[in-house]
């Protein structure tokens, strides 16, 4: 099971109101078909939970050309690649029904203790992966998110129910939604999120007040949201560019 293929055909559901995929959904998307994945190597969340761990997303990178309608089909390609130090990368390759590639995505995932929420040792897996070395990296890895000069729009939040998973804390999809309700729907009608960065420092659990700090330079952006407990370092971060809608 070197790699995994999903095909399905785009829900309207999953649309957003100009009846293209939603950022929020399609990492969704990319979120289970990656637990199909591992589940099918044999280290899917029930197994990993006899472990007392979880898998957890650390960084996201994702590259869109166009965004599908719905009703389209699509194929999704996912494979991850040796393992760095505790972080376990996995690429996706999104295509159309045509077969053309209309988007990538790279992350870096790692294995968390769920009672001290800590990372903890591939040791703890004992597991082996396919060697996938010989696999290409379609994008690179996420990298780092520089910070913009500019008017800063600051609001405050909170994590609410639709926000949290079974690990008990804001999902790693929630905080492109966050995104993409601040952008609002009047950028995003002519516009779609070309590329994005998203790094998850640490997690916002039920209860945290937030303040979301978004910055624009022209077609750039950069969200942060910082909690009360710790109001220096942020406890997510997410950049990217905005491109017309093609």
């Amino acid at each position: 099971m070197k790699t995994y293929e999903h095909s399905f055909t785009l829900r309207v559901s999953d649309c957003d109101g100009n009846n293209r995929w939603r950022p929020g959904a399609l990492l969704v998307e990319l979120q289970e078909i990656a637990g199909y994945h591992s589940a099918a190597m044999g280290f899917g969340r029930e197994t990993l939970l006899e472990k007392g761990i979880v898998w957890v997303l650390a960084r996201t990178a994702l590259r869109m050309n166009r965004y599908p309608c719905s009703g389209e089909k699509l194929t999704v390609t996912t494979y991850h690649r040796p393992a760095r130090h505790r972080l376990y990368p996995r690429f996706f390759l999104i295509r159309d029904g045509a077969g053309d590639l209309i988007g990538t995505a790279s992350t870096l995932w790692v294995l968390m203790d769920v009672e001290t929420r800590q990372s903890v040792s591939p040791d703890r897996l004992d597991a082996r992966f396919p060697d996938n070395s010989d696999l290409p990296e379609p994008m690179p890895l996420p990298g780092s998110i520089p910070a913009l000069e500019g008017e800063t729009l600051v609001l405050p939040s909170h994590a609410v129910y639709t926000d949290l998973d079974p690990n008990g804390h804001v999902n790693n999809t929630r905080y492109v939604d966050w995104l993409c309700n601040i952008l609002g729907i009047e950028t995003l009608r002519d516009n779609r999120i070309a590329d994005l960065t998203v790094h998850y420092n640490t997690e916002i659990r039920p209860g945290q007040e937030i303040s979301l700090r978004l910055t624009r330079a022209g077609s750039r952006f950069h969200l942060a949201g910082f909690s009360g407990d710790n109001p220096e370092k942020a406890s997510f971060e997410i950049g990217g560019c905005l491109a017309s809608v093609l």
